[in-house]
């Protein structure tokens, strides 16, 4: 049986991009009959590792109703102070807290917003928004979960949790890796090697899913099969095969 798993690993990663679903179907069709005879099915993944922001949620583009608009400022101030790399590697390492990070935004913006008490308004409105959930993720991860280990990998501050858990996901994964909570955020690959022990499975057998080409490189580069996320296909098509290894009853749940 080790076997299987290592060829059918092997043959999902060669497989062409066009042709994944196709690729998919038959492996399923293979690995479950022999002659006719049903067998296991061989599981290509034993976890799943998924970015938060970019792909489980998503932020609303810059445009005319954003915050930068409506507070009078010019278009992207509000992201060049909050994610100034002086600013947010200190937040998203665990440096500062995400408390001590907002605090710092404010005063960078107090000079364009003509006050600090403007600023504060301005980073008290930017704190409130939340991102929209990509329900199709949520479902497929939850399915994943009936048949393999799943992870979210983020590089977030200190308030990723509580936000989860204000929009419902705190229960969606069995480990949540929150850079801020490690001291070093992605592209570093110790950030994969941490979030495979997190979940106890080898870096071969991790699918990591990410919407940042450097994040997916850093996974490649420790072993791990990786997806670059650009739409909701991509996902559907990478995680075909291992759903095809949940059983009748967890299929149907």
């Amino acid at each position: 049986m080790l076997g299987v798993h290592i060829q059918v690993a092997v043959q999902w990663q060669k497989a062409p991009g066009g042709d994944r679903a196709a690729y998919a179907a038959d492996v399923s069709h293979r690995t479950n009959t022999t002659k006719g005879v049903p067998i296991m099915t061989a599981r290509p993944y034993d976890a799943v590792l998924c970015d938060v922001d970019g792909v489980l949620r998503h932020w609303p583009a810059p445009g005319p109703t954003d915050l930068d608009h409506v507070h009078g400022l010019p278009a992207g101030t509000i992201a060049a102070a909050a994610f100034a790399p002086s600013r947010l590697q200190p937040a998203i390492t665990g440096e500062v807290t995400d408390e001590q990070w907002r605090s710092a935004v404010t005063t960078d913006l107090a000079d364009v917003c003509g006050s600090i008490d403007r600023a504060r308004s301005v980073v008290t409105a930017w704190s409130e928004l939340m991102p929209r959930v990509d329900q199709e993720v949520v479902s497929l991860l939850t399915r994943v979960r009936e048949v393999a280990t799943v992870a979210l990998v983020s590089n977030a501050t200190t308030r990723l949790e509580s936000d989860l858990a204000r929009q419902g996901l705190n229960n969606l994964a069995d480990a949540v890796v929150n850079t801020s909570r490690i001291g070093i955020a992605k592209p570093d690959p110790r950030v994969c090697l941490i979030a495979a022990e997190r979940v106890g499975a080898s870096v071969h057998r991790c699918l990591f899913i990410d919407d940042t080409t450097a994040n997916v490189i850093a996974a490649r580069e420790v072993g791990m099969t990786a997806l670059h996320y650009r739409q909701i296909e991509d996902l559907q098509d990478a995680l075909s095969a291992l759903l095809a290894t949940a059983t009748p009853h967890a299929q149907g749940q």
